[in-house]
């Protein structure tokens, strides 16, 4: 049985098949719903039911979907199915000619350790392929099993010879642990990894408006990839950028960051580099800013309405961020994009 949604305000629809998701028949049907984990953990799927019944199937995270929201009306489309006619309202949706993504496989090129706990990982595509996507885009991983780890891709799309991830370990991980050595095997340099890109909804739009972009720990690499595009296409509007760890060391692409800043005044590129320390330690003679990231830009601009804001990272730092600069009547949330960085364990807790 099919049901068929239209989707407010930009009036797109789409057919689902039985047991299929709003997102998944969206998606397969060229309606480039807005999306992030697709897992039911960061929330990016949020819509509102306008008429017509869906069924929320399977779990989620209550940052992702509140208890409040759901009774407001609110779904998450990776997890929403429709019965019959169904109208909902989706701001964000893409427009039509995005990328469409492709399987490859990929071989490791190299490994790189920054710091102790993050990897960077360049992957090599055949030779008949050329990695096409938007800065900011992810792509997947997907293992032996068909079960998938996801990752920003970190360089500009014109920079595409190889792809970069900034992926950072976490203890226990099926995927990080054999590429920190702590699982066998070990991935090690000429690999064969198989992966599906681009995706995601998450990329720099084309824009008169001045971007805030806003990260914390490896939500440094789709935001790098930003700033690299801007770079190279001589973007006329400002771009700043606020990236936060706790301590120096979470910060293991400073250098990078500033040599990005060098770049672009070099270019005539407005780019701007706040580094931000929550807790620094002794041994980092910090003499920056401290604090939040979101607060510190916050300081910084008493108005944000003129522009677009880019947040990527902790799931808390991305919900922090919208909240403040939408409640505080900065921005609209057409204006706001963000990718909130979710793990596997994440997902997997169930909606209580």
């Amino acid at each position: 049985m099919t049901s068929n949604v239209v989707v407010r305000p930009s009036g797109r629809s789409f057919s689902t098949d039985e047991g299929e998701t709003l997102l998944d028949a969206g998606l397969r049907q060229g309606v480039t719903l807005p999306y992030g984990c697709r897992d039911g953990a960061c929330g990016a799927c949020k819509a509102k039911l306008l008429c017509g019944e869906v069924t929320m199937t399977g779990s989620w995270q209550p940052r992702a979907l509140s208890e409040t929201e759901a009774a407001e009306g609110q779904v998450l489309m990776c997890r929403a199915h429709a019965s019959g006619e169904v109208e909902i309202e989706c701001r964000g949706v893409v427009a039509e000619g995005v990328i469409a993504p492709r399987k490859f496989p990929a071989r490791v090129a190299s490994l790189a350790r920054p710091s102790d706990d993050v990897v960077v990982l360049r992957l090599q595509l055949p030779a008949s392929e050329r990695a096409q996507f938007n800065a900011g885009q992810f792509l997947d991983i997907i293992l032996r099993d068909g079960t998938r780890r996801s990752y920003s891709i970190a360089n500009a799309p014109h920079l595409a010879e190889q792809v970069e991830l900034h992926i950072r370990h976490v203890p226990g991980g099926r995927f990080t642990d054999t590429l920190f050595g702590k699982a066998e095997p070990a991935l090690k340099e000429r690999d064969i990894l198989r992966i599906e890109m681009p995706l995601g909804t998450f990329f720099l739009r084309q824009s008169n408006r001045p971007a805030l972009l806003l990260a914390t720990g490896t939500g440094f690499g789709p935001i790098k990839a930003m700033v690299e595009h801007a770079i190279h296409t001589a973007d006329p509007r400002e771009l700043r950028l606020y990236w936060g760890g706790r301590t120096l060391k979470d910060l293991y692409a400073h250098d990078t960051a500033l040599e990005l800043e060098r770049q672009a005044k070099e270019a005539g590129v407005d780019f701007t580099y706040v580094p931000v320390l929550s807790r620094p330690a002794p041994e980092d003679n910090w003499t920056g800013r401290t604090g939040h990231v979101q607060d510190v830009a916050l300081a910084d601009e008493s108005d944000y309405s003129v522009w677009q804001a880019y947040a990527c990272g902790s799931p808390a730092m991305v919900d922090s961020a919208r909240r403040a600069l939408v409640e505080r009547g900065d921005l609209l949330e057409d204006n706001y994009f963000a990718d909130a960085f979710t793990t596997a364990a994440d997902n997997a807790v169930p909606h209580a």
